[in-house]
């Protein structure tokens, strides 16, 4: 954190590499490249746990969005930040590092808001707690049905949600 208790980001190069720090807002005032985890969450049935994200975030509040998702602390790496946002966001904690699965990685665009992404896969049965500064609701929803309402209703999804989504279906199909 700085002085002011500001987060802090590292800034990072085109290839992922790390540069610099900066605030959160000047990260994201300027549209400088940084990095973020997507954790998606699914249960025996093979249901995703999604999130309606709370109405107080400064991004896409009261959106739809992955099981769990948030930005790289600064010093962080992926894996420990999916850990931390599992925890934080659903309460779900793992054991001492132990990480979800890494899936597949996006590369920094808009739609991710200028963020390198790595998705995670968990499976997990036990309780959701949701932390409500975060999240406003949660559900367990079929794939097919996630992706019959990104489609019927895209504008109550994230933008990097509707990047990620299909990505993932397509992975669901054949693996």
């Amino acid at each position: 954190m700085s002085q002011t208790n500001e987060e802090c980001f590292d800034v990072v190069n085109e290839r992922d590499e790390v540069i610099r720090r900066a605030t959160r807002r000047e990260v994201h005032a300027t549209g400088l490249w940084h990095r973020a985890v997507h954790v998606m969450v699914f249960d025996a049935s093979g249901r995703v746990f999604l999130q309606k994200r709370s109405m107080l975030k400064d991004l896409s509040p009261g959106l739809w969005d992955s099981s769990c998702s948030g930005h790289l602390e600064a010093g962080e790496d992926y894996d420990q930040a999916a850990g931390r946002e599992l925890a934080e966001e659903i309460g779900v904690r793992l054991s001492p590092g132990e990480a979800p699965v890494r899936w597949f990685r996006v590369e920094a665009c808009e739609p991710t808001g200028w963020e390198f992404v790595w998705v995670y896969r968990l499976r997990y049965d036990g309780a959701i707690a949701i932390e409500p500064s975060e999240i406003q609701y949660g559900e367990w929803v079929a794939p097919a049905e996630v992706t019959a309402r990104v489609a019927g209703v895209p504008a109550s999804y994230c933008p990097s949600f509707k990047l990620i989504w299909p990505l993932v279906a397509e992975r669901l199909k054949f693996g």
